[in-house]
């Protein structure tokens, strides 16, 4: 996976190239559409409430396990926005990207295991943004407020020695991450160096919470549920290179 620093390189290179073409920029105006494609680091503000048993052999019981705790590991993905500039300065945009797989990890007496296992993390964002200045600015500060929903595939536990410890040998288990909308806010910059091509960088905030269950079985059948309400709460960082049409 990419560093965060070889994205940032890369990005940098190519607006060198390009601009050397370039004499004069003409910002996003009422009626553009625009691309951008670039990378983003996810950083979860992440912590978790205690891993709680509620059912045994299918009797409810609830059996929290003290200062046990769980939380989600940074990521990087491939990402892309599009963006429909509704007046000189308002615009609606779509983002998205590569679904990246998320670690989860033990907190607290589960330290000791690191990664518990992982998902594949769906996280795409509809946001209105105001565009500060005017469509020959050169640099267009922009902040922006929206909605995300956030949901989960593939969600593994891959950590044996948890399972076996947990279980007991030969038990398994499976686990589900929870849905949700959230809102999001966002702040960034467009830094335009032709007629048709920028530079652009935001930070984003959306505050996602997730319920996960953990369902495991015993050699001998005796099935063990469990939960946690996991809170993520990423920060997202995105830099890429945006075509304007």
């Amino acid at each position: 996976m990419w560093k965060w620093k070889y994205a940032t390189t890369a990005c940098l290179s190519a607006l060198t190239l390009i601009a050397g073409s370039v004499d004069s920029a003409h910002a996003q105006a009422a009626g553009d559409n625009v691309v951008s494609l670039g990378w983003a680091h996810v950083a979860p503000q992440t912590g978790s409430g205690p891993l709680t048993v509620t059912s045994v052999g299918g009797t409810p019981v609830d059996m929290p396990i003290p200062g046990s705790g769980s939380g989600a590991r940074s990521a990087d993905l491939p990402a892309f926005i599009f963006e429909h500039y509704i007046t000189n300065q308002i615009g609606v945009a779509f983002l998205g990207g590569w679904p990246g797989r998320m670690q989860l990890e033990g907190r607290g007496v589960m330290d000791s295991y690191g990664v518990l296992g992982d998902t594949r993390t769906w996280a795409p964002e509809v946001v209105l943004r105001y565009h500060f200045g005017q469509p020959d600015s050169r640099f267009r500060p922009f902040v922006g407020v929206g909605v995300n929903y956030t949901w989960f595939t593939d969600t593994r536990v891959t950590n044996s020695d948890f399972v076996e410890q947990s279980f007991g040998p030969g038990g398994t288990a499976t686990a589900h991450a929870s849905s949700s909308w959230n809102p999001v806010v966002q702040a960034g910059l467009d830094y335009q160096i032709s007629r048709r091509w920028s530079v652009d960088m935001l930070v984003a905030y959306i505050p996602t919470d997730t319920n996960v269950t953990l369902t495991g079985k015993t050699a001998g059948g005796t099935e063990i549920v469990s939960h946690a309400k996991v809170r993520l709460h990423p920060i997202v960082t995105f830099l890429g290179i945006s075509y304007k049409f």
